[in-house]
């Protein structure tokens, strides 16, 4: 007759190094660290500190995930085209921009990136697409405008608001190749944010010199609505996310915040703060509410500094422990 054991094996996996891609509950031990572990989720949100830039800078756009991350442009006291790719532990260089900018927009991922607008001498319209290894150029904005808001992937993205003379509220959208106009958004404004995609966006945020604003706009591929008020009003934030699912982050109200902030389709709750204030940084964008990255930006002074965040009930590996 045969066991139990023999019929459907260990009830405990044992593998020599943790599994890829584990599901919620599973257990499994692991013969090389002699550790027995198990998948669960978080209990609470957290920001912990990641590695730092090889660049310190201010005004820079980001792409990609917490753990696949891309920063680009910005400014220290001349304005920059260096890239940098993040592995979810340390930066390293990747290939330069055509040209030197900040306050542009970023979209999409690591290795299929898209900058677009932002300013040297002047405000720009140029755009630029990433390969993993270089930059080349894309299609022009109709209209050039920095502090803009971005969102979705490198064939299929969104560019609105930002400044140039006037406050704008112009929408472009990118196929690849060209820009196209868009529905308007409800108010002009710059330093505004963005998350989700060219057909399901969010833009939140900004100013118009004054006031700073709360408004959240929603966007269905044809026009914008409003949506719910950020808690916090402020300007030069990061966003990551869809738009029902999206975070905010950082900032300035007239003094840097650390205030981070969830968004669930129809209003903002607080969530926890980043360790350091800080406004005019970037954020892993195509990261979600429950995991991305924070990185640059200003708290005073040009800072380095990467925050990854994860948010409460992420899966997280956990060892047991004798008690």
């Amino acid at each position: 007759m045969s066991t139990y054991t023999q019929i459907f094996g260990q009830q405990v996996l044992v593998v020599t190094a943790d599994p890829s891609n584990p599901t919620i509950g599973q257990m499994w031990y692991n013969s090389t660290s002699k550790t027995l572990k198990f998948l669960g989720t978080t209990t609470s949100s957290a920001w912990a500190a990641g590695g730092n830039l090889g660049t310190a800078r201010r005004q820079l756009a980001g792409a990609g995930t917490q753990t696949s991350g891309l920063a680009f442009g910005g400014i220290t006291t001349t304005a920059l085209a260096n890239t940098e790719e993040y592995d979810g532990t340390s930066w390293t260089a990747g290939g330069t921009m055509g040209t030197a900018r900040e306050q542009l927009a970023g979209a999409g991922t690591q290795t299929a990136g898209l900058g677009f607008g932002g300013q040297d001498a002047t405000d720009l319209t140029n755009t630029e697409e990433y390969d993993g290894t270089s930059w080349t150029s894309g299609g022009s904005l109709a209209t050039a405008r920095r502090d803009l808001g971005g969102a979705g992937i490198q064939t299929s993205a969104l560019a609105f608001g930002g400044a140039t003379t006037v406050y704008i509220t112009s929408t472009e959208e990118y196929d690849g190749t060209s820009w196209t106009a868009g529905g308007s958004l409800s108010t002009g404004r710059r330093g505004l944010r963005g998350a989700g995609t060219q057909t399901s966006a969010l833009g939140f945020g900004g100013t118009t010199e004054p006031p700073v604003l709360a408004a959240t706009e929603e966007y269905d591929g044809t026009s914008w609505t409003s949506g719910g008020n950020l808690n916090t009003a402020r300007t030069q934030l990061a966003g990551a996310g869809t738009q029902t699912s999206a975070l905010g982050f950082g900032g300035t109200t007239g003094s840097v915040s650390a205030a981070t902030e969830a968004y669930n389709g129809t209003s903002w709750t607080a969530d926890t703060s980043m360790s350091t204030a800080r406004s005019q940084l970037a954020g892993a964008r195509a990261g979600t509410q429950s995991s991305t990255a924070a990185f640059g930006g200003d708290t005073g002074s040009v800072s380095a500094a990467t925050e990854e965040f994860t948010g409460a009930g992420a899966p997280v590996t956990k060892t047991v422990t004798a008690t």
